[in-house]
């Protein structure tokens, strides 16, 4: 039987895999790592960057809030007199619990990954609101071009950081790209603003020890493939059904690989069915295939909103392997 890395560069190369790679297993993700300040259920907090989150008490996760009284950045002209880019040093005693971690996780069976978010598209929406960051490539491009270097050159000193203290061999990086029909951006729009910018962040996370990289975007992303080939990416995590994914491994299947097709938005909730999740994965399974495919819900990290739901994904996950297999 192949170790959850073998099997996952197996089904990324095209190899010969045993099995289906089951969701996040081949990562362990060190989410102890020092991060940007989010807020807890029920909570609303002034984060490091001046960005006002709230996770009201009925919602699954916290959002910034962008009413004239709290949004950040009000005036992308004047960014760089209101944007004051936080600090990455951190203490040792902060850094203990993730170079714990780190070091305790099996090399050979898994990547010891590292976790960043916000992703620049999205940190320019945090800062300014939606339709503020949206306009303001059309209207101050030449700002906007500053401030999305400005935040590649924060991921870059806080992933020498990062590096030094945990080694790591894979990245798991957050930036969402669209909604579940289209990108916020159009394809010519996304690769002037935003490909130079992450091929650069993406290749010094690349020159210093990460051999995997894979970028979460639950969404309708499939016109940036091409993108995501060119910046780097291995494995787009967060694919909908949206996207049409065997078309997608079709095309691309050995330049990248697809994690994902399990939409969240029908399985994820609270009156979760386990039938119903057992049919989304075997048709995900049947009609992906087994090479450059990972069947996964499109949730970005290793848990599901609701308890139960992402256990019952992996145990359904391993009933088509034994299927497949």
């Amino acid at each position: 039987m192949l170790t959850k890395k073998q099997n996952l560069l197996e089904t990324i190369k095209g190899g010969n895999p045993d099995r289906f790679v089951n969701q996040y297993e081949f990562l362990e993700i060190i989410t102890e790592a020092p991060k940007r300040i989010r807020p807890t259920k029920g909570e609303t907090i002034l984060n490091e960057w001046g960005i006002t989150l709230s996770w009201p008490e009925d919602q699954i996760g916290p959002f910034p809030v962008h009413d004239d009284e709290h949004r950040a950045l009000k005036d992308i002209t004047k960014w760089k007199e209101i944007v004051k880019v936080p600090s990455v040093e951190f203490s040792d005693e902060v850094w203990a619990p993730a170079i714990e971690h780190a070091k305790a996780v099996d090399r050979d069976d898994q990547y010891v990954a590292v976790f960043f978010s916000s992703g620049t598209f999205e940190m320019t929406h945090y800062l300014m609101g939606m339709e503020d960051a949206m306009m303001g490539l059309y209207e101050e491009p030449e700002c906007m071009h500053e401030l999305i270097e400005c935040l590649t050159d924060y991921e870059i000193h806080y992933a020498e950081q990062i590096i030094e203290r945990l080694k790591p061999n894979a990245l798991f990086h957050h930036d969402d790209w669209g909604g579940q029909i289209s990108t916020f951006l159009s394809p010519d729009m996304f690769k002037e603003f935003y490909l130079e910018p992450y091929k650069r962040a993406y290749k010094f996370w690349r020159d210093n020890g990460i051999e995997l990289i894979v970028h979460h975007s639950d969404s309708y992303a499939a016109t940036l493939v091409p993108y995501m080939i060119e910046m780097g990416v291995d494995i787009w995590q967060g694919v909908m059904t949206t996207n049409n994914t065997p078309e997608l491994i079709k095309t691309y299947g050995g330049q990248i690989s697809f994690m994902g097709e399990l939409d969240s938005g029908p399985l994820d909730v609270k009156d979760w069915d386990a039938k119903l999740i057992e049919e989304h994965v075997e048709k995900a399974c049947t009609s992906c295939g087994k090479h450059y495919f990972i069947p996964c819900l499109t949730q970005g990290l290793n848990f599901s909103s609701f308890p139960g739901v992402y256990d019952a994904a992996s145990k359904a996950i391993d009933k088509m392997s034994k299927k497949m297999f």
